[in-house]
């Protein structure tokens, strides 16, 4: 009776394991490399209407309506760090709201889509945060 008892304690470990380690894998795989999306090549400076922020993980979005040359409204999105990261870095959850001018310079995508790494933000009280990863050359780039 005790070694089966010890026995499905073991299976119950083991189970928590293998279901822990799923978890970890599958969050590893949802992740993306800076250099896998985007394109240090390309760099892009948006000046618009901020349309939506999304502040949660693993990474902040910020849409934005910019209004080219010819008076046409093209919607972007732009990829930022994690909540945590910009929360040292200045930002607050209520930093931008809609309806907010911004401009953000960043990296676009390499597939061409109206998407970009926001790098730099400027927000609508001139105060510079910045808003990327040590991969995009920010602070904290491994040397």
């Amino acid at each position: 009776m005790r070694g089966e008892v010890r026995g499905e304690v073991r299976l119950i470990r083991l189970s928590v394991l293998v279901v822990c380690l799923i978890f970890a894998v599958a969050q590893a795989l949802a992740h993306h490399s800076f250099a896998a999306e985007f394109d240090i090549a390309k760099p892009v400076t948006l000046k618009g209407v901020v349309t939506k922020v999304e502040f949660m993980n693993p990474h902040v979005w910020i849409y934005i309506d910019v209004t080219d040359d010819s008076g046409s409204v093209q919607h972007w999105q732009c990829e930022s760090g994690a909540p945590n990261v910009l929360s040292r870095s200045g930002w607050r959850k209520d930093s931008l709201q809609a309806g907010e001018q911004v401009t953000i310079e960043g990296f676009r995508a390499k597939d061409g889509r109206n998407t970009a790494n926001a790098r730099l933000v400027t927000l609508p009280d001139g105060k510079k945060v910045f808003s990327g990863s040590a991969e995009d050359g920010g602070p904290g780039k491994p040397r």
